[in-house]
């Protein structure tokens, strides 16, 4: 499922290589598993700190990378939005359909979030994953900090793209 990407994008996919592991259907994360996230539906995501390693464990089917440069390779698919440090994703209009893609693939299968860090960017894009999931903007930032970690979005900026995503769903 992986596509060349126009030079003007800032959303960049990458497919699974032959002969690498993808889980089957139904496979999802331990909900107590470190970083994972549980939406008010059930589904769960994982937010990872890229500039770590990889955690012992099931490897994600999909992953969505949140940085300003592209992501290394990966043996399971994912998808690089483009989106600098302590700022907001470089195309804006890119980041509803990849987070609507890992929200309805998060029903049946492992999906990732991340970030060098795995606090700011990647709470951001999780608050919004919220948002798909029921969860009011005026209370995804704050449910995020609850259920995934006390300082995730980190930046006003932030907090503020977080309470207008909402209108943008």
């Amino acid at each position: 499922m992986g596509t060349t990407p126009s030079p003007r994008s800032s959303r960049h996919r990458r497919g699974r290589a032959l002969g690498t592991y993808h889980p089957a259907v139904n496979e999802t994360w331990d909900r107590s598993a470190p970083g994972i996230l549980c939406l008010p539906s059930g589904r769960l995501a994982r937010g990872r700190v890229l500039s770590r390693p990889l955690p012992d464990g099931p490897v994600p089917a999909f992953g969505v990378y949140l940085l300003g440069r592209r992501p290394p390779a990966v043996p399971w698919e994912s998808c690089w939005l483009k989106w600098p440090d302590f700022r907001l994703p470089a195309d804006k209009a890119g980041v509803l359909p990849v987070l609507t893609e890992a929200w309805q693939r998060a029903v049946t299968e492992r999906v990732e979030f991340g970030c060098a860090g795995g606090h700011g960017r990647t709470g951001t894009a999780l608050a919004c994953l919220a948002i798909l999931d029921g969860v009011p903007g005026t209370e995804a930032v704050a449910f995020v900090r609850e259920h995934y970690d006390p300082h995730a979005v980190e930046t006003p900026g932030q907090r503020r793209y977080v309470a207008r995503w909402s209108t943008q769903c």
